[in-house]
């Protein structure tokens, strides 16, 4: 008799301890869920990152500066990309003076985008630069002293270039800002930029 009630005391402990297993086992379970759905999204969140950064060089052909910075004629109206080079001196607010291996300056104009943002270039900094070579004009540098974006003597400096690289992407060290676009739109950003602001 006393054997029998104690086995029906154990066997009534089975249930509540199986349906505790089963709560147990899903918390765990949620547990694992919660786990894989952060992960995932900082995942997300790392790969948009580096999408916003090739996005920034899409279109763009990285050159070396050793072939630009004689003859930029052939890379006329292409977009293309200048790593690394050192920022000689500004051009007012309207851009720089990007160093060549050979030591002579090429000049890097930005656009509305950039120079809205106010970005904190100076001279010494390293840079890499993304837009379209585009040719020089007297007018253009008539705009831009027009637009109050560089003094008189600016002007004068900038006539001397043959080309300038209208900039529509810079990174200053690990920083990057503005967009790049390719092909058409790239080309209509340029006139844009020229019938504004003379970029």
């Amino acid at each position: 008799m006393t054997d029998n009630a104690s086995r029906r005391g154990a066997a009534d402990l089975g249930m509540p301890l199986m349906v505790v297993a089963f709560l147990v086992m899903g918390g765990f379970m949620y547990w694992l869920y919660g786990e894989a759905m952060a992960e995932n999204a900082i995942q997300a969140i790392v790969e948009e990152e580096a999408a916003v950064v090739s996005a920034d060089i899409e279109g763009a052909t990285t050159v070396d500066p050793v072939d630009i910075q004689l003859d930029p004629t052939p890379y006329e109206g292409q977009v293309i990309r200048l790593a690394d080079g050192n920022i000689l001196s500004m051009l007012g607010a309207q851009g720089f003076w990007l160093e060549m291996p050979n030591g002579n300056p090429f000049l890097v104009s930005l656009n509305d985008e950039l120079i809205a943002e106010g970005l904190p270039l100076s001279m010494g900094e390293i840079a890499t630069v993304a837009g379209m070579v585009t040719v020089m004009t007297p007018d253009i540098a008539q705009s831009w002293l027009d637009a109050g974006r560089i003094p008189e003597g600016d002007k004068l400096a900038a006539e001397f270039a043959t080309h300038y690289l209208a900039a529509q992407v810079v990174q200053v060290g690990g920083g990057s800002s503005g967009s790049i676009d390719s092909g058409e739109e790239a080309a209509d950003s340029t006139a844009g930029n020229e019938g504004a602001e003379g970029n």
